[in-house]
């Protein structure tokens, strides 16, 4: 034990600081919840027939026979996934996590009705969990500006990526949409 903390010690008096992919946050990278210019691009302003806005695509883990709508919730902290664990997660929220390792939403995942993880592959640990608990995610997903408490629509319905994908870039299938009323 005296030798792993001399070690520690050693490492940290050289000026290296831990940091747990699960701090990862808003206020670390916040140009993951920022549209680009070229990703804005990509989606269209207007809204369609349904009411509703084109504002990401994805990578679908779970093929499913029906999309998924839910209020969003931006999950970035310990602390707010300490809060969901204790105080229970309003029916039909839909994570939007950077981590995707999973290790920050692990304890609580399957209590969303989906997930969009904006890092990562189907074959990353959250898609693995993804699988596991049924719980229909997209992952490497590119989206515009979204807050706590819009309403978006997954498309869930879409085929998973080819084993290939990553390496052709045949990604980015599955779109969600924004919720809008019409006012």
């Amino acid at each position: 034990m005296e030798d792993a903390r001399a070690i520690e010690q050693e490492a940290l008096d050289s000026g290296y600081r831990f940091e747990y992919s699960a701090t990862v946050s808003l206020e670390s990278e916040p140009h993951k919840y920022k549209r680009t210019d070229r990703e804005a691009r990509e989606f269209s302003e207007d809204r369609d027939s349904d009411g509703r806005r084109h504002v990401g695509i994805g990578d679908n883990v779970i093929k499913k026979s029906q999309t998924v709508i839910g209020p969003v919730a931006l999950i970035s902290a310990v602390e707010q996934v300490m809060e969901l664990l204790t105080d229970g997660i309003p029916p039909g929220t839909i994570a939007v996590i950077d981590d995707s390792g999973g290790t920050l939403t692990a304890p609580i995942i399957e209590g969303f009705a989906g997930v969009i993880c904006l890092g990562g592959t189907v074959r990353s640990h959250l898609g693995i969990l993804a699988r596991e608990y049924d719980v229909p995610t997209l992952m490497n997903c590119k989206i515009n500006d979204l807050k706590n408490g819009d309403v978006v629509e997954l498309e869930v319905t879409a085929a998973p990526p080819a084993a290939d994908a990553y390496e052709t870039g045949d990604t980015g299938h599955a779109r969600i949409w924004l919720i809008e009323s019409e006012s």
